[in-house]
């Protein structure tokens, strides 16, 4: 598994696993329980991963949707 995409923000999040569905690119969202418990201030990320050979696909699928990568 590859981080693909890190943030505060679920509709964010909602927004990247749509996408990565249609393009029928599995993806696993982590710390999402830590974002649970920290009471939704917003302080933990979380990471969107995909598989290693998912990766420049599914990077092309976020640039080209407008999705900010923080890179």
């Amino acid at each position: 598994m590859r981080e693909l995409l890190r943030s505060t923000d679920p509709t964010v999040m909602a927004f990247a696993s749509a996408l990565l569905e249609g393009e029928d690119i599995d993806c696993f969202q982590m710390d999402v329980n830590m974002s649970i418990l920290e009471g939704g201030i917003g302080v933990f990320p979380r990471r969107m991963m995909v598989r290693e050979q998912d990766y420049e696909r599914a990077l092309r699928v976020m640039t080209d949707n407008g999705i900010d990568l923080g890179r």
